[in-house]
């Protein structure tokens, strides 16, 4: 288990708790939670970074595991897509957005338990003071526009070495082949090292937007509106809708 000075790490999270807990925190202005949630990162990658070997297992797993639930979401996003790309009853323009994020829960395989762990979670989690996690792990599979792109190249395998382990120790990690995603959380994000790499549970988020029906809503279309049909697409694939 990864050893380090446990007092200032929690002064940290104590005020990051107090902040996130109190009914007048604020709504717009993040600056001083970002940075208490960037220093504690940088205290923690301090000590993780020592130990690369030891928790090099650890992250294979999550790599392996986050490749997986992007590879799903991929694939399911170009499904749906495929099947209403051809409707010209949903207005000018559709768009479809996936997006991937670390499960909501706390995880339950991290060394450091505890009752406060799963609301520092959802701090950490909050996009509001984590403003780079708005889109999720990586960037958002948008279709069509991303409909040429594989998913090798979605999640960064088209390069040479097909590995992003900068900030890693380079000889320790060079066969590792992560993806773009480890190195948006590693190094774009405010989650520490050891928050993310314990994660095995992904929930992905996929919204259909329509622009503007305008008429189309209150025009009858044989048995249903058209609003009813965008509706009933929706509700069978379990995605969000927007624009309607």
């Amino acid at each position: 288990m990864m050893k380090y000075n446990e007092y200032p790490i929690k002064k940290l999270e104590d005020a990051i708790l107090l902040s996130y807990n109190s009914p007048f925190k604020k709504h717009n202005n993040y600056t001083d939670e970002a940075c208490l949630l960037e220093l504690r990162k940088d205290i923690l990658n301090h000590y993780a970074l020592r130990c690369q070997a030891e928790l090099l297992p650890t992250i294979v797993e999550f790599n392996d595991t986050l490749r997986s639930a992007l590879q799903e979401m991929y694939e399911r996003a170009h499904h749906i897509w495929n099947d209403i790309k051809d409707r010209n009853d949903y207005g000018e323009f559709v768009r479809l957005t996936a997006e991937c994020y670390l499960s909501d829960d706390y995880p339950q395989s991290h060394p450091v338990q505890g009752e406060d762990r799963q609301r520092l979670w959802e701090a950490i989690c909050d996009s509001g003071w984590n403003s780079l996690y708005k889109s999720g792990v990586t960037q958002a599979l948008v279709l069509p526009f991303d409909l040429e792109e594989s998913f090798e190249s979605f999640i960064g395998m088209n390069c040479t070495p097909p590995n992003w382990n900068e900030g890693l120790d380079r000889e320790l990690t060079k066969d590792l082949q992560l993806i773009n995603a480890f190195h948006n959380l590693f190094d774009h994000t405010n989650f520490a090292l050891t928050d993310f790499i314990y994660v095995r549970k992904f929930n992905t988020e996929i919204k259909i937007e329509i622009n503007k029906l305008k008429q189309c809503y209150c025009r009858k279309n044989n048995r249903q509106t058209v609003k009813e049909k965008i509706l009933e697409l929706a509700y069978s694939y379990g995605v969000r809708l927007s624009g309607c």
